[in-house]
C-alpha cells in the first residue's frame, strides 16, 4: 500500500495554476460575490490549500477585509477528495488563525445547499438572507435633487472620502473597505457621488450585464439620510441608464433591513423571490 502524504499549507503563488483548475473544473465551489477575483487573494492570510502526494486537491480562502470580517471567498475541493474532510482539515487550519486574531466574524452567503451542512456542523449560524430585487421598465422616477446638493460623477480622489461615508452608513459585516472600493470603482459602469459644502454625502456604484444593470453600492451617511440623498442617487442612476435604452435594474439588501427595503419598494423595485442565507460564525 502506497502512502500518500497530505498536508495543510497556506497557498502560495506557485499554486495558482492549480487553484484556477480547481476553481473552473470541479463542481464543489463556493465563490463570494466580490469585486476581486478568488486567485487575487492567494498571499493573505488565511488563504489555505490541502495538498495530496504534490497536488492540491481543495483550497479555503478567507483574509479578512474590511479588517473585522473574514468572508469565505473561496473554498474549493477536488471530486477525488471527500469533501467533509477538506472542509474541516482546511476551516480548523483557518479558524485558529481568525481566533489568534481576537474576535473576528467569519461569514458565508450560501449560494449552494451543499455548503449548508458543512457550515452547520463547524458552528455556523445563520440570522439573516440576501434578498434579491428588480425594477422592471415603468414610468421614470422624479429627478429631484434636494437644495444645496449636486450629483456628479465619483472621481478616483473621491475615494477616501467614499470610503468613510461607506463605514458610516452600514454595520462592519456590510462595509466596504478603501482596498475594495479602489477595486470596484473600475469595474463600475456608473459611479456617482451626492456633495454638498460640506462634502461627500452619499455615494452609487453599479455595473452593466446583458440585461441591463445591477445597483451594486448605495450609501448615505446617518447625517444625511432621510433627507432625499439617497433618493436623488438612485433616481439619477435610472435616467442616466435610461438615456443608454437600458431599464432593467437589480439590486440587493437583507431581509431584515426594512428600511432599505422600503426605499427600494418606492423606487419600483420588487422582490424576485431570489434569498440566499448569510451563515456567520463569532471567533
Amino acid at each position: 500500500m502506497v502512502n500518500v502524504e497530505l498536508r495543510v499549507r497556506p497557498a502560495v503563488y506557485a499554486d495558482h495554476r492549480q487553484i484556477a483548475n480547481l476553481i473552473h473544473f470541479e463542481p464543489r465551489l463556493h465563490r463570494h460575490l466580490d469585486w476581486r477575483n478568488p486567485l487575487d487573494w492567494i498571499g493573505e492570510a488565511p488563504y489555505l490549500v490541502i495538498e495530496s502526494d504534490g497536488k492540491v486537491t481543495a483550497a479555503l480562502g478567507c483574509p479578512p477585509d474590511p479588517p473585522r470580517v473574514a468572508w469565505i471567498r473561496l473554498f474549493v475541493c477536488s471530486g477525488a477528495f471527500p469533501l467533509e474532510e477538506a472542509w474541516r482539515a482546511l476551516w480548523e487550519a483557518a479558524r485558529a488563525y481568525l481566533e489568534s486574531q481576537d474576535r473576528l466574524l467569519a461569514a458565508a452567503i450560501l449560494m449552494q445547499d451543499w455548503l449548508r451542512d458543512l457550515l452547520q456542523a463547524s458552528g455556523f449560524q445563520t440570522r439573516q438572507q440576501v434578498v434579491m430585487l428588480q425594477r422592471e421598465p415603468r414610468d421614470l422616477p422624479r429627478r429631484a435633487v434636494p437644495e444645496g446638493i449636486i450629483i456628479r460623477p465619483l472621481m478616483h480622489y473621491d475615494l477616501p472620502d467614499v470610503a468613510e461615508t461607506d463605514l458610516s452608513a452600514f454595520d462592519p459585516l456590510w462595509q466596504n473597505s478603501l482596498a475594495s472600493l479602489g477595486r470596484a470603482f473600475p469595474q463600475a459602469t456608473w459611479a456617482t457621488v451626492a456633495e454638498s459644502g460640506q462634502g461627500i454625502l452619499g455615494y452609487q456604484l453599479s455595473t452593466r450585464n446583458p440585461l441591463g444593470g445591477h445597483l451594486a453600492r448605495l450609501a448615505v451617511r446617518p447625517e444625511a439620510q432621510n433627507r432625499g440623498v439617497g433618493y436623488a442617487l438612485a433616481a439619477d442612476l435610472i435616467h442616466r441608464m435610461n438615456a443608454q435604452g437600458l431599464s432593467h435594474l437589480t439590486v440587493n439588501t437583507q431581509n431584515d433591513n426594512g428600511a432599505s427595503l422600503s426605499f427600494y419598494r418606492k423606487l419600483g423595485f420588487r422582490e424576485t423571490g431570489d434569498r440566499y442565507p448569510v451563515f456567520f460564525y463569532q471567533t
